[in-house]
């Protein structure tokens, strides 16, 4: 006569369910690394998303890596899933242009030259396969440092480790007819010194292109503010007909917000656990930044972006939110979240398409899973698993 094994039943009833919890946590991951993108403008035509012609752009910012000072959270826990949101994001979204908008490094202002190879490394890392999509990254205060210790050879050295920009951090660009500026916010900030002198000169070149490129009619004009003596060309040409400006730190706001942020939109299906209107409040685990997340570049800096290159439509960050808003010169800006654990817990991204035949651009807000929701469910899987392993 044979008698049953507890103890083997046990066992086999603990291996089922390490069986299932790996299986339950892989499907898990799959679905919550996945971007719940949301249309901006409701009224949309459905059929605008559908040409194959148009440019389709995923804009990123405020990644804030650590690189080599990465601690063990970070290299196999918050990379590990940043990776994965990368990786889902360009397969469901396929984008012909990944656009970062600043602050790649969390303490690059801070760091030497090998450092910031460790940082760049870790970003190329996390693209992962993806790597070879066409890039292109814009200067924010965390990587090139505030007015008080901004140096030139510094921006110059940096600069040259990301595609397209000049020595001074600026850079322009084409891709399917569609213009892209990239300006150097920070040297914006500051006050008589050369670099800014350079970021104005950038502008002033990129008007007088756009000038004769549109045969548009100008004539300077000096503005009077003691600290910024700004020169910018008037002319026939409308807003909105100029190249798309990209930038870390916002223009000073005019006129009226379209949307007030990310809790006016959908949120990824994890974030579903919690109510629509709570505000995710920004994180400091890296310590806080150079400039409060509010700043802006001054109204005279902002004016003279607006006035000098009529942009199409302006991209910023540095914020960690989302917002949408429409200057005196009916001229959009859409400022992109924060794509890091390190700086909210529900971070995101923008996803823009630009029209092939037209001047229309579809703007979607994309969020992604909470930090905390996912150490939740981790958590609560183990505590099951021991409460199990006790009761056998």
């Amino acid at each position: 006569m044979h008698h049953s094994n507890p103890r083997m039943g046990v066992t086999v009833g603990l291996k089922v369910l390490s069986l299932v919890a790996i299986a339950s946590l892989l499907v898990f991951e799959e679905w919550v690394s996945t971007p719940a993108c949301n249309l901006v403008d409701p009224f949309e035509d459905p059929k605008f998303e559908d040409d194959p012609e148009n440019l389709k752009v995923m804009l990123v910012a405020d990644l804030l890596l650590l690189g080599s000072e990465s601690g063990y959270l970070s290299v196999f826990f918050r990379d590990y899933y940043i990776s994965k949101f990368f990786r889902k994001s360009f397969e469901s979204l396929k984008p012909d242009l990944l656009l970062v908008l600043g602050d790649v490094s969390a303490k690059g202002s801070e760091l030497t030259r090998s450092k910031w190879t460790s940082v760049l490394q870790q970003f190329y890392q996390i693209l992962g396969p993806f790597v070879d999509l066409p890039f292109h990254a814009v200067l924010g205060d965390r990587d090139i440092g505030d007015c008080s210790d901004l140096d030139l050879n510094k921006v110059n050295w940096i600069s040259s480790k990301l595609p397209g920009l000049d020595p001074s951090g600026c850079g322009a660009f084409e891709i399917n007819n569609i213009s892209f500026v990239t300006l150097n916010a920070v040297a914006l900030l500051c006050g008589n010194n050369s670099l800014r002198f350079g970021i104005e000169k950038v502008i002033e070149r990129e008007s007088l292109e756009f000038l004769n490129e549109t045969g548009g009619i100008n004539d300077s004009i000096n503005t009077t503010d003691a600290n910024y003596n700004f020169m910018w060309r008037v002319h026939s040409m409308p807003s909105g007909s100029g190249p798309v400006i990209l930038l870390h730190f916002p223009l000073k706001q005019t006129g009226n917000q379209r949307q007030g942020g990310i809790d006016t939109l959908k949120r990824s299906p994890i974030s579903l656990i919690e109510g629509l209107n709570e505000v995710s409040k920004p994180r400091e685990h890296i310590g806080a930044g150079l400039y409060k997340l509010r700043h802006t570049l001054p109204q005279n800096a902002s004016e003279y972006i607006l006035r000098a290159l009529k942009p199409r439509i302006i991209f910023s960050a540095h914020s960690h939110s989302f917002s949408d808003h429409v200057h005196f010169d009916q001229t959009r800006e859409i400022t992109v979240p924060a794509m890091s654990w390190n700086a909210r817990d529900d971070p995101g991204f923008v996803f823009a398409t630009f029209q092939k035949t037209g001047r229309a651009i579809s703007i979607s807000y994309c969020s992604l899973a909470r930090e905390s929701h996912i150490l939740l469910v981790y958590i609560s899987i183990m505590v099951l698993f021991c409460f199990f392993c006790l009761k056998g």
